[in-house]
Order: structure tokens, then C-alpha cells, then sequence
């Protein structure tokens, strides 16, 4: 699948391009998925606008209000979000030349990553998968994807032995899992800050865009602003099951 860039559009002081696949078909799978179950369009879930404030009950709020929407979605409705990002994903550069890849082990109703590890395996590309090694001060690592996770950390997230580890800044790209984003980049997780921590040399960096982050999400998920705090990393890009939006010309 060819993706085809539009016209760079203005929001501010950000720019972002958006990026629609040719094969519209895809795209639409996920849509044509409610339709034939009866249940709402993942991107008409979320059908009252919110902003998310930079105080810490507002973003608590906007949280509990974004996983509502999401579960809202059917199972049918996520499975094919999911393969639809993932054919998304494969009609890129983001996934060739056995580039070492970060991801995501999916929880609850987060978009499913097994079709993303299968592509990835597929591409030939190494995958690592964040495991705690600090709850105290947040902070964890990436180890290699041996096939099962061999544990549940105390998150509840499957997690692999830190046997095989990479550095953040050795990955080519991070699939990261989304609770909610705006145009701009910016990106609202869970609120544990663990992916902010381990890639916050990424808000300093003016020209060398590694590893590329990139959101994986519902579009139901999107929100017209979170206010960025200063801790906040920026996404290079984000999936959904409409398309790709490219947030910085590094990920063109």
C-alpha cells in the first residue's frame, strides 16, 4: 500500500501532514465492521469534543472519559482497527531493513498488537518490549521479544525476561500505545510517565529524530488539545484505523 501525502496543513505554531492511504478500503474496515454489527463507527464513539487541562484532575478526568469510549468499541470493531493500522503500518518505511522495533504488549481494550508483531517479525526486525525495572522512580527498559511474555508485572502488563536489552536511542522506531492525542503531536498516556522518562533526550534533539514515536490508537481517541507540560515528549506520528498523520517531517 502507497501512501500518499497531502498539503502541509497549519495548526499554530505546530504542522503536521496527513498521510491517507490509497487503498481506502482498508481504511474503512473498521467502519464497515460496526455497520454490520449495529454498533457506532469507532470515530463517532467520542462524539463530544474535550479538552484536556494541564491540571491533575483534568487529565484524571479525561482519562476515565477516553477508556469509557474506547470500551465502548466492539470486540469486532478493535480487531479490525487493529489489522487496518497494522496495513497502515506496512505501507511505510517504518518497518524495513530489519530496523530494531520498539512495541507494545496490548492490555484490556488498548489497540491489539499482535498483527504489528507479526508484520514486524515478518520485515525481519528485531522487536523489544518495555519491561519496569524501577517502579519507584518510573523508569524501564526494553528487552528483546522472545515469542511469550514470561511474566505479568504488578501493572498487570505481560512483560519479557531483561535478559536481551537495547537503548532507547538504538531503536529506529517505538509503536507506542495511545490514550488519547491531539493535531498538534501530543500525546496523553496512562499517566505513569514511563515512556516520557525514557525518551525525554528526544525534547532536545533539533535535527536527529531517533527513535521515531509513534502513536497507535482508535480515532475515537483524539481530542482537539492537551495542553503539553514540560516533561511531555511529542509524537512523531500517529496510527489509526482511518490513517497515518505525520506530525514531523521525520517520519515521512
Amino acid at each position: 500500500m502507497i501512501p500518499l501525502v497531502a498539503p502541509v496543513e497549519s495548526n499554530g505554531p505546530y504542522r503536521h501532514l496527513r498521510v491517507t492511504p490509497l487503498n481506502s478500503r482498508i481504511a474503512s474496515a473498521a467502519s464497515a465492521s460496526g455497520a454490520a454489527t449495529g454498533a457506532p463507527a469507532a470515530s463517532a464513539v467520542c462524539a463530544t469534543p474535550v479538552t484536556a487541562g494541564a491540571t491533575p484532575d483534568a487529565r484524571r478526568d479525561i482519562r476515565r472519559r477516553l477508556r469509557a469510549c474506547r470500551a465502548e468499541l466492539t470486540p469486532g470493531q478493535r480487531s479490525a482497527a487493529a489489522h487496518a493500522i497494522a496495513a497502515h503500518i506496512a505501507g511505510t518505511r517504518w518497518l524495513r531493513g530489519a530496523r530494531a522495533v520498539g512495541l507494545y504488549v496490548s492490555i484490556g481494550t488498548e489497540v491489539q498488537t499482535e498483527a504489528l508483531r507479526a508484520l514486524a517479525r515478518k520485515r525481519n526486525c528485531p522487536v523489544y518490549l518495555p519491561c519496569i525495572v524501577d517502579y519507584r522512580y518510573r523508569r524501564m527498559v526494553f528487552a528483546r521479544d522472545a515469542g511469550a511474555p514470561s511474566s505479568i508485572n504488578r501493572l498487570g502488563i505481560p512483560e519479557p525476561d531483561a535478559l536481551q536489552t537495547i537503548a532507547a536511542r538504538a531503536l529506529s522506531v517505538v509503536l507506542l500505545p495511545v490514550l488519547g492525542f491531539d493535531p498538534h503531536g501530543t500525546r496523553l498516556g496512562t499517566g505513569g510517565g514511563y515512556y516520557d522518562r525514557m525518551f525525554a533526550f528526544r525534547r532536545h534533539r533539533q535535527s536527529w529524530h531517533r527513535p521515531l514515536l509513534v502513536g497507535i490508537a482508535f480515532q475515537c481517541q483524539q481530542l482537539p488539545l492537551i495542553e503539553r507540560g514540560s516533561h511531555d515528549v511529542p509524537l512523531d506520528a500517529v496510527v489509526t484505523e482511518a490513517g497515518i498523520t505525520l506530525f514531523t517531517a521525520a517520519a515521512a
